[in-house]
């Protein structure tokens, strides 16, 4: 039996989303993929407002089975990351609004080795090899699409295998998962 898993590639700037369907253990097909570019001028919270109504709509339009999300990765500027945590979140929320019980959070290099077999690919190399999976032609406007897509090949990848990603079925779940994380 097939599922449908979105992945994520949360961003305040840009944010990816990619869908794909998978029947048994090799198949899969691309159902949809974009990006949502975030106006220069929109207030924070109006980006979130953005990324909540895009992740809604997407849970609407395809009804997947299964929701897959890249983590934030650590950098040197904490805004930043406290921003982009925030969009997650917000991505997640609207998951679990939807109705959603299996939301997996992937590292950055984890994903890029599930695609590529190199944690530290480019941008470039991961469409190349998502493109390549899923026998698609276009060149996204902007290839935080075609890492959503990783967030998803990653995720059907590691279903497959029997690994097990961090699964969030409510906000108590959540934070009982990531208690090193609250402060």
């Amino acid at each position: 039996m097939g599922k449908i898993i979105m992945g994520i590639d949360p961003g305040t700037q840009v944010m990816g989303y990619g869908v794909i369907k998978t029947e048994g253990n090799q198949n899969m097909q691309l159902l949809v993929y974009g990006a949502v570019r975030f106006n220069k001028k929109e207030s924070h919270i109006q980006r979130l407002q953005k990324i909540y109504q895009r992740v809604s709509q997407l849970l609407q339009d395809f009804n997947p089975d299964e929701f897959a999300i890249e983590s934030p990765f650590y950098g040197k500027n904490i805004q930043a990351m406290l921003n982009l945590g925030r969009g997650q979140g917000v991505a997640i929320a609207a998951a679990l609004n939807y109705g959603l019980t299996d939301i997996a959070e992937y590292a950055p290099r984890k994903i890029k080795q599930a695609v590529t077999g190199n944690g530290n690919a480019s941008k470039e190399h991961v469409f190349k090899m998502v493109s390549s999976m899923l026998e698609n032609r276009e060149t996204p406007e902007y290839l935080d699409a075609s890492d959503a897509l990783a967030v998803a090949i990653c995720h059907f990848f590691n279903q497959k295998n029997g690994n097990k990603a961090k699964n969030y079925s409510s906000w108590e779940n959540f934070i009982v998962q990531n208690a090193d994380r609250i402060k």
